[in-house]
């Protein structure tokens, strides 16, 4: 690396060749011994992939790390160990964001209206619009507290559904399912699991669910990995987007949630549930990464 810099600077003219390598501690003989072998082809392929790594992490939002990257390649042609991968992307200082540590927001009601548990974490189905799920998070603005309100499909993990506001009332959920079924127009029967909030064990809700002819579903009281496909996506939404700035107001926020739902979570995040491929390309039957560079 310090041989690399030396000829950056030298082609520039900027400083003698013999000053640079005295002030880096390598021999003036050593450079140009360097220099005068000729690269190989390994590492011209190497430096050609760090181009397009680079160029990957800039514009997929959220920082991916390496299994996200390495299936970004995998789409583009490029059929490479994630081992290379993760030592490309060690040489030029990349890495991805972790998440947070989460707090959960779940408040009983004080005469739920019960439900059975019809996922049983299986978090599969075999066709869209089979299964639902979804949960309630919160995100802190300069103006108070807002709240987002989602709906999963539990085949492809798109968000089909979801609305924000400044309150936790009912109407938010409802909201996001109106918002789903305007899109999807669900055969009845659809199941929606969520928790125990007191949300979705209102009246108001089951009167709800009862109109639009979808069979309420509900983990077990305190137990976040009965609704784990939301958790885990709230756990990607406040690392990709949320912790990434300060949020000024709600409409600031709902511009940019919109987007990143809508323009990069279904349409070109790369999901590991989905052997990475996004939400979109799963549902239009793709089932492996291959299958888009054939």
């Amino acid at each position: 690396m310090k041989f690399a810099a030396i000829a950056d600077w030298a082609d520039s003219g900027s400083y003698p060749v013999a000053f640079m390598c005295t002030e880096l501690g390598v021999s003036t003989s050593g450079f140009y011994k360097w220099r005068a072998t000729p690269v190989s082809a390994r590492a011209q392929s190497d430096a050609t992939l760090s181009e397009v790594i680079k160029h990957l992490h800039a514009t997929l939002a959220g920082n991916p790390g390496v299994r996200r990257v390495h299936a970004g390649l995998a789409a583009a042609g490029h059929r490479v160990g994630q081992k290379r991968v993760w030592r490309l992307m060690q040489a030029l200082g990349l890495q991805g964001r972790h998440p947070k540590a989460w707090r959960r927001t779940t408040i009983g009601g004080p005469a739920p209206v019960p439900a059975p548990d019809l996922i049983g974490r299986d978090f599969t189905a075999a066709t869209r619009d089979q299964k639902w799920c979804g949960d309630i998070t919160y995100i802190k603005t300069w103006q108070g507290w807002a709240y987002l309100a989602t709906v999963i499909d539990l085949h492809s993990r798109k968000i089909v559904g979801w609305a924000i506001d400044t309150h936790m009332r009912t109407s938010l959920v409802t909201d996001a399912l109106d918002m789903a079924i305007m899109h999807r127009q669900p055969p009845e029967g659809v199941i929606f699991h969520s928790d125990r909030g007191v949300q979705y064990t209102s009246t108001e809700f089951t009167e709800y669910c009862k109109l639009h002819h979808i069979r309420r579903s509900l983990g077990r009281t305190g137990v976040c990995y009965d609704n784990a496909v939301a958790e885990s996506f709230f756990a990607t939404y406040k690392k990709e987007l949320i912790h990434t700035r300060p949020w000024p107001n709600l409409k600031t926020l709902k511009k940019h949630t919109f987007t990143w739902i809508e323009s990069y979570y279904n349409n070109a995040r790369r999901h590991s549930t989905l052997g990475y491929l996004t939400p979109n390309e799963y549902e239009l039957g793709l089932r492996h990464i291959n299958e888009l560079a054939a």
